[in-house]
């Protein structure tokens, strides 16, 4: 039996970097150190795969699968490239190349995430840090629309409730842990406070918030459902930290304000800095989707939603988004990878995803997969491949390769490069 030691986990945003994966014959036997989802993603990364191409739902060779995704995209007038969070970020560069090369659209998740995160953080700035920084040095954690115990498992444990840091020796008894929510959640439990907000009022709460930091006068005794005692004195304690940290979630940007509710909040960050030191992340959600953002704003200078029809990069969320374009009739083919946009999308974007060639690259059978003209096994990055991927605090950590894909199955990136060299012949046929 071989035991690789620091493996990184793929599954959310947190990439937990201190897995222990025990491989016998090829096959994973046993993992140390993983959450309940990690034991999952890795105990089960063989159940159920898809292990050889098909189109028009016939098996047929690889080469065959790549020709026909190549003539597929090649002579649509309109394609689209979505997903990308759920891969490496080789398989994401080349997306993007590919996207240039058929003059397409390229979209990821983050579109329909925290896509109003980003535009947030374009209008008025960002001040974060890194998960080690609020580790070993922050002793205020705000948790706001998220909830960490059930999405991010491990976040509390190893990064911002319990682990004991530089200047927090005694852990958990060093930091104070507020939970901003809708409802009492698992997280808002073992919080030392949980504030109630009522719903779709995260905005009205985060600019009465702003005032009471700024020590300007508030109008009225209780703002979505806070007393304006309970938020002056949540003011206070921000303050007063060493260091702070303000998480937030999609329970947040959802929410009616949308990327108005991460304005506030960022501005409230930027405002905070005048009294101490604090920071702002977003909870992400798979596990490199902060990678999608970064490779395709490397390549194209936009995260998210860019169109190269033109031959160069335009951007534009509800123009280019993947959601959008589906929803108008617009695409007319698509590639997709790293997501299951037709169990998520809504039912408009999802009809007409259903009438229009699809190329899925996936592991298992989906939703999207089963819709799809075109479907070509892949290797599980981080399992089956290695690769690098940003951490949701944008640091980047290289993923580990620990078994074997089934024969005849490749990584996303060699696909890809693949359907790129196919394409190339195909367009140089056709001038």
């Amino acid at each position: 039996m071989v035991i690789h030691t620091d493996v990184i986990c793929p599954f959310c945003g947190s990439l937990c970097d201190d897995i222990e994966v025990n491989v016998e014959s090829n096959k994973i036997v046993g993992i140390k150190n993983g959450c309940v989802i990690s034991r999952s993603k890795f105990m089960n990364y063989d159940v159920e795969r898809i292990t050889y191409p098909t189109v028009d739902g016939k098996r047929v060779r690889y080469g065959e699968a790549v020709d026909a995704a190549a003539k597929t995209l090649a002579e649509a007038k309109r394609p689209i490239i979505y997903g990308l969070s759920k891969t490496e970020n080789d398989a994401i560069r080349k997306a993007v190349y590919l996207t240039e090369l058929i003059g397409g659209a390229v979209d990821n998740t983050t579109s329909v995430c925290h896509g109003s995160s980003i535009l947030a953080m374009q209008h008025v700035g960002s001040a974060t840090t890194t998960l080690g920084e609020v580790k070993n040095r922050a002793d205020v954690i705000i948790f706001w629309g998220a909830n960490p115990i059930e999405a991010h498992p491990r976040h509390l444990i190893r990064y911002s409730g319990m682990p004991k840091g530089m200047y927090n020796p005694n852990g958990r008894k060093d930091r104070y842990i507020v939970v901003v929510d809708v409802r009492e959640t698992k997280s808002a439990k073992i919080a030392d406070q949980f504030i109630r907000i009522q719903p779709n009022t995260d905005f009205e709460v985060l600019q009465a918030l702003r005032a009471a930091v700024r020590g300007e006068a508030i109008q009225g005794d209780v703002i979505g459902g806070v007393s304006v005692s309970v938020i002056r004195a949540l003011a206070e304690k921000m303050k007063g930290a060493r260091v702070g940290c303000l998480f937030y979630g999609l329970g947040l940007n959802q929410s009616e304000g949308k990327h108005m509710n991460i304005d506030a909040m960022y501005s409230l960050v930027s405002e905070m800095n005048l009294h101490t030191k604090f920071a702002v992340n977003p909870m992400r959600g798979c596990y490199n989707v902060t990678g999608a953002n970064m490779v395709t704003a490397w390549q194209t200078g936009y995260p998210f939603a860019v169109d190269m029809s033109r031959g160069y990069p335009r951007y534009n969320p509800g123009e280019y988004t993947a959601v959008d374009m589906l929803a108008r009739k617009e695409a007319d083919a698509a590639l997709v990878m790293g997501s299951d946009p037709a169990a998520t999308f809504p039912i408009d974007a999802v009809r007409h995803l259903a009438k229009i060639p699809v190329i899925t690259l996936e592991r298992k059978m989906t939703p999207t997969a089963m819709l799809s003209k075109i479907v070509i096994p892949v290797a599980t990055s981080g399992i089956e491949c290695d690769g690098t991927a940003y951490r949701m605090d944008v640091v980047p950590l290289k993923l580990r390769k620990v078994v074997d894909p089934p024969e005849g199955v490749y990584p996303d990136a060699r696909v890809l490069e693949d359907i790129i060299e196919r394409v190339k012949v195909l367009k140089e046929g056709s001038e």
